[in-house]
């Protein structure tokens, strides 16, 4: 009997899930690069830490602090559990929540409801995902049915080549896909985000972008964890490419270079964003958010109230180091700048 492929899917988001609370799934050689540069100090700060004002805009919603859970799962059974608790979280704290992969959705009704979280969400910045390999196939009509079924504000359209040649019977026919995604862009009614899985965006991506009317990119860099690696032991049971596993460029080096080539496209940081300093820094260096993906699926896993607790730490950590640095607000931030190391 050929197997069913809504259950194939859904059995294999869940194998995503388990090797990400259980194997080694960050880069083993490979860092964000953030640790080459310092935020400046300054010990006559004239800021209250009181009144640091962390709000900002991005894709047209007001956030109250830079920061976006990053995409995740979707599909599963548990995955519905995660995204409600990871979607509760982000109401409680203001800040926004992009989805895992629809994909699964355009194949397998049944998997629609685990990415259904405006019950407890409804004033979030929700960004669906659907991954650039399906632009080919998925009519701009079929994937605003999916954006509107979830309630989304926006989609993310993720990259991600070297995933997919990594996943059995992966895709991995990216050809035309630059012109279906400006098409898709120009057309589907959402502001659309490029971004990649954690492998990153860098200076010759960022080149094929000068003329593609996407609203935002999140560059996904190297240095936290690695899809490729993922996908292998989802795969193998083992990491047999490591090579491949630690390819990539680095989140700082990422943001640089995207940011040189198109000052004026809103660009997120993720890829091995942990603590409220990687943040400040990738913020003083050009983002306008951040996003954080595995450090919040154990807590997801737990409860809403686990999720929050992290993300408060986070983004009190993140309070301080405007503070610390002379920086009331996030455009003062990014006057200061970073220093190198």
């Amino acid at each position: 009997m050929t197997p069913d492929p809504g259950s194939v899917m859904r059995h294999r988001k869940r194998r995503h899930i388990d090797v990400c609370l259980t194997e080694p799934v960050d880069y083993q050689t490979l860092t964000t690069g953030f640790e080459r540069y310092r935020l400046p100090y300054n010990a006559l700060t004239q800021t209250d830490l009181d009144a640091v004002d962390l709000s900002t805009e991005f894709l047209g919603s007001r956030l109250s602090a830079p920061v976006l859970i990053g995409a995740m799962t979707g599909g599963a059974e548990l995955s519905g559990i995660i995204n409600r608790n990871l979607a509760a979280a982000a109401q409680q704290l203001g800040v926004g929540m992009m989805l895992g992969s629809q994909r699964v959705m355009i194949d397998d009704a049944v998997a629609a409801a685990s990415f259904d979280v405006r019950g407890v969400a409804p004033d979030v910045l929700l960004v669906g995902n659907i991954g650039m390999a399906q632009l080919q196939t998925s009519p701009a009509s079929v994937l605003a049915k999916v954006l509107d079924r979830v309630g989304a504000n926006a989609l993310a359209v993720h990259a991600n080549p070297l995933q997919e040649a990594m996943q059995h019977n992966g895709d991995t026919d990216f050809s035309g896909s630059m012109a279906r995604l400006r098409e898709v862009a120009g057309s589907i009614g959402y502001p659309v985000m490029l971004k990649e899985v954690g492998h990153g965006i860098g200076a010759a991506a960022a080149a094929q972008l000068a003329d593609c009317p996407v609203a935002a990119i999140d560059v996904a860099g190297a240095g936290g964890t690695s899809w490729a690696r993922i996908e292998q032991f989802v795969r193998y049971g083992e990491v047999r490419y490591p090579e491949l596993a630690e390819w990539g460029i680095p989140t700082a080096q990422a943001l640089t270079e995207v940011k040189a080539l198109l000052p004026d496209v809103p660009l997120v940081a993720s890829g091995g964003i942990r603590t409220g300093m990687d943040a400040a820094k990738a913020l003083a260096m050009g983002a306008e958010v951040v996003a954080i993906a595995r450090p919040l699926l154990a807590p997801a896993v737990e409860s809403a109230a686990a999720v929050a607790d992290w993300l408060q730490g986070f983004i009190e950590e993140l309070l301080v180091c405007l503070h610390g640095c002379g920086a009331g607000n996030l455009k003062a931030l990014r006057k200061h700048g970073v220093t190198p190391a």
